[in-house]
């Protein structure tokens, strides 16, 4: 099982700020659960439909798609930060 965060828009998207999945020997990385949850909702879907424009951390370090996740893990996806 992993725990999954949302933050701002995403998580008004998703319709909830954390959720726990299951995960099965298919996902191994960011993109594939970011697949499984796409399916899950039109919310879901909305809200990691472009990568590009969503951020992610495992374990509270930076991520990209690419990232290896395995259980246990904490996977948040949130809006890029901008400062200024």
């Amino acid at each position: 099982m992993v725990t999954i965060l949302y933050f701002a828009w995403l998580r008004e998207h998703t319709g909830c700020a954390r959720e726990e999945v299951m995960i099965n020997d298919d996902i191994q990385t960011v993109a594939d659960i970011v697949s499984y949850l796409k399916k899950q909702s039109d919310g879901h879907a909305k809200a990691l439909g472009d990568m590009e424009t969503v951020r992610v951390a495992v374990n509270r370090s930076y991520g990209s798609v690419e990232t290896k996740i395995t259980a246990g893990d904490e996977i948040a996806f949130f809006p890029p930060v901008t400062g200024g």
